[in-house]
């Protein structure tokens, strides 16, 4: 472990242990007094006279500049490369214990990997779920970027930030930071790769710029989705064999394990972003950008039918592209595709399969039939339990309640209708603080233009443009 903070520092320490002056140091290429300065840290010793003074103190040039010989290096950047591994492909709770190791590890001197490691164990704590933690971690390593840029980015920070905050409830905070990122993904003229992925598809779920979101899309193209899971374990464990014999070998083995399973993310992330703008799209009554959602939608079911066939994200890709099918007219495709997406939920409980009705009952209405049946198992699929353990849920569970009252009120049933608002309402803590005004429904309320509004469309998770749906 590093253990001097500067390279002065070390010049010094060193010098003494060796018994030499400044003077005997400095030899006849130096002066004492710019040693002096050096030790002080008032002056930065140059890559040649660096190298001068490694060769005179008898250490290498990696030790003077790190504060640790080139091995530790290697093995404390293993240390972190495995626990990104363990984070992406294995345990969140072991990956956060691995990076708490390396930070450890990494000691005062190599401030740039700790910060990295706690930058990691941040995302392994909101992995487990533990949001709260996760925030005051990165709140944490923001205040660390904005004083030491060197050590760590900003913007991968105030990304995650925006991501803890809306799923936390806190739409407000959430779209103070989402601006915040968005303004410097434009200023970089940021539009693919991993990082504007992850900024499109914390954006599209916000529903903060859902432009930038569909740029990136359209600048990424369809990812070649293949789960290269098998690929990555044989490199992980390739890795961590090797790391008992050459560190060196292992640090490329996990690098090439972590970069093969990168596709699959950002596979993953595609569809996402790719799958909220096409639904958020599809409800706007202007029905503007259909064929473009289309698109979109048809993509991200491409994509999770290769990674996860099966899975409740390729059912979900399936329920929006319903959606898309039928605002679009094609109401016989519409249907084919919600009922393959309930075929593969069976069991299942939850938004997923409210959506799947969602559509059905709105497919009924378009038919001049009972859509009651439908809302009815929709209601039942949302007031699961489990459906209110995660705020970002609630969010989703508020907006579908929404829809439900819409749609009851489309059908004839004001009472339903009213009962369903309420619920939008209730699931996001809104509902107790309200009274009814005489003569208007609960949707009114929910949509009017009343000092309140702003906060109940921030909880139901509502942009100005899905209002007035």
């Amino acid at each position: 472990m590093a253990s001097q903070a500067s390279i002065g520092d070390r010049i010094r320490r060193l010098r003494l242990s060796k018994h030499m002056s400044q003077a005997q140091l400095a030899g006849s290429d130096l002066s004492d007094s710019y040693v002096s300065l050096i030790e002080s840290g008032k002056r930065n010793p140059t890559p040649n006279v660096t190298r001068l003074l490694a060769e005179r103190l008898g250490c290498g040039i990696e030790f003077l500049l790190h504060g640790i010989e080139p091995h530790q290096r290697v093995d404390t950047g293993l240390a972190l490369r495995h626990a990104e591994l363990e984070l992406y492909h294995g345990d969140p709770v072991v990956a956060a214990d691995r990076f708490a190791e390396t930070v450890r590890a990494a000691g005062d001197d190599n401030v740039a990997l700790a910060a990295q490691a706690r930058f990691g164990r941040a995302r392994a704590l909101e992995a487990q779920g533990h949001t709260a933690r996760a925030v005051e971690a990165y709140e944490r390593l923001r205040r660390e970027a904005a004083a030491h840029p060197e050590r760590l980015a900003d913007l991968p920070v105030v990304v995650a930030l925006c991501r803890c905050y809306h799923r936390a409830g806190d739409a407000l905070r959430a779209r103070d930071l989402g601006l915040n990122a968005l303004a410097q993904a434009v200023r970089l003229g940021l539009d693919q790769g991993a990082l504007a992925l992850d900024l499109a598809v914390v954006l599209a779920e916000t529903e903060i710029d859902l432009a930038y979101a569909e740029r990136v899309l359209s600048a990424s193209g369809v990812p070649e989705a293949t789960g290269r899971g098998p690929e990555v374990l044989g490199l992980w464990q390739a890795s961590a064999a090797a790391a008992e014999k050459d560190s060196a070998l292992a640090l490329r083995l996990a690098e090439d394990a972590i970069a093969a399973g990168r596709s699959t993310r950002m596979a993953s992330d595609y569809a996402r972003s790719a799958m909220c703008w096409a639904w958020i799209t599809a409800a706007s009554p202007e029905g503007a950008g259909l064929d473009r959602a289309g698109g979109f939608a048809a993509a991200a079911a491409e994509v999770l039918a290769r990674l996860s066939p099966g899975a409740v994200e390729h059912a979900r890709s399936l329920v929006v592209l319903s959606r898309v099918r039928l605002r679009a007219g094609d109401l016989d495709a519409a249907a084919d595709l919600s009922e393959r997406a309930l075929g593969l939920l069976t069991g299942v409980r939850g938004t997923v399969p409210a959506m799947a009705y969602v559509v059905l009952a709105e497919l009924a209405l378009a038919r001049s039939k009972d859509g009651g049946p439908a809302l009815a198992e929709a209601q039942e699929a949302l007031a699961d339990p489990a459906t209110t353990s995660a705020s970002r849920t609630d969010r989703q569970s508020a907006r579908l309640w929404r829809e439900i009252g819409d749609l009851w009120g489309r059908a004839g049933s004001p009472q339903r209708q009213a009962n369903a608002y309420r619920r939008a309402l209730e699931t996001v803590g809104v509902c107790s603080r309200l009274e009814t005004p005489s003569g208007l429904t609960w949707r009114a309320v929910a949509t009017s233009a009343t000092p309140a509004s702003p906060v109940i469309s921030a909880r139901l998770g509502v942009s100005g443009e899905s209002r007035t749906g």
